[in-house]
């Protein structure tokens, strides 16, 4: 029987977009319209008009545990799968956790007690994966996250490659002229992506021939607003010679911004803020903000299609890495040395 991933693999378009045309979504190029429905009338394809009702039952569902409650670009991802998961006989149940929580052991106990037929993490720690993830026994997809060294059969994971964004984004403010640059992000010896941020931004620093020194110029929080305000509070008084901040979530750069504005000084004229994620914010925001965006509809879609790939056809594990976007936005200002 074919199924809309199938029709999306051989159409050349996405999920979603095969979702948007058997929907008669109006945001559908005719062309991929066309080609879509050639294929539904060759395949004679029925959609799943049935799928509200077969979603009652509980081994249709799939959970998705979201680590912490602020993250605008994980409702992105949450709200692009609801899209496409409707146009299948599944359901999705998303649980939040607070960015301390271990992941993995609340996933032990829901499968335990709502019998998920699949799991996605969003956002996650891998080394709860490590000593815990043995007691998942169900198709999982670690999102957002690299999991390829963690080596379980049933875990795939779809993440954007953080090392080498994050790098990207500091030689992006090096080649600005900026060389006193604050970091905020989350706790680098307990949050994964934090970690993965921090070494990019080393990396870049060693290719350029400098030093770091993250007692000064590193301040940790969660990603939100208000937690970013306060670490880049504490960064402007310390009275260093800030020309620039690095935000690892557009959340917490927008949050550095007003930080900034309250502290008297004016972005980019006096302090130049990048950020991380490509959220829809961060584009009309004042300044728009320079970012790293992710592709999240492709993380969503990618999430998906392999967990679906898992359940329906047993296929194996799979480990995809996203590209990413640098742009440049209206933050940061180019400074002579």
């Amino acid at each position: 029987m074919i199924t809309i991933v199938d029709i999306a693999r051989e159409s050349g378009y996405s999920v979603s977009t095969v979702s948007r045309v058997l929907n008669n979504k109006s945001d559908v190029s005719p062309v991929a319209k066309q080609k879509i429905m050639e294929i539904v009338e060759a395949y004679h394809f029925v959609p799943n008009n049935n799928a509200k009702h077969l979603k009652q039952g509980v081994t249709k569902n799939i959970l998705v545990l979201v680590k912490g409650t602020s993250n605008m670009l994980f409702a992105s991802i949450i709200e692009e799968m609801q899209n496409i998961v409707a146009e299948t006989s599944y359901s999705l149940r998303v649980y939040y956790l607070d960015e301390d929580r271990n992941e993995v052991e609340e996933a032990v106990r829901l499968c335990r007690e709502r019998k998920p037929l699949g799991v996605m993490f969003l956002g996650g720690n891998p080394q709860y994966f490590e000593a815990e993830f043995s007691a998942v026994t169900v198709p999982s997809v670690l999102v957002t996250n690299q999991g390829d060294m963690l080596g379980f059969e049933n875990l795939s994971s779809i993440a954007t490659d953080d090392v080498a964004a994050s790098e990207t984004a500091m030689d992006y403010l090096l080649a600005q002229g900026h060389r006193n640059i604050g970091v905020i992000g989350g706790d680098r010896f307990v949050s994964r992506t934090s970690k993965q941020r921090f070494m990019g931004c080393l990396n870049s620093f060693e290719k350029h021939g400098l030093e770091f020194d993250p007692d000064a110029y590193y301040e940790s929080g969660r990603f939100s607003f208000d937690s970013a305000y306060r670490a880049t509070t504490r960064l402007l008084k310390k009275g260093l010679p800030l020309t620039a901040i690095f935000a690892m979530a557009d959340t917490m750069a927008v949050g550095a911004v007003r930080a900034i504005r309250d502290y008297g000084l004016q972005v980019p004229e006096d302090i130049s803020v990048m950020g991380f994620d490509g959220i829809p914010l961060a584009e009309y925001y004042n300044p728009k903000i320079a970012t790293i965006r992710q592709g999240y509809k492709e993380i969503a879609t990618k999430s998906v299609e392999v967990l679906l790939g898992m359940m329906d056809y047993n296929r194996p594990a799979s480990h995809v890495i996203v590209p990413f976007e640098l742009i440049q936005g209206e933050s940061v200002k180019k400074i002579d040395r």
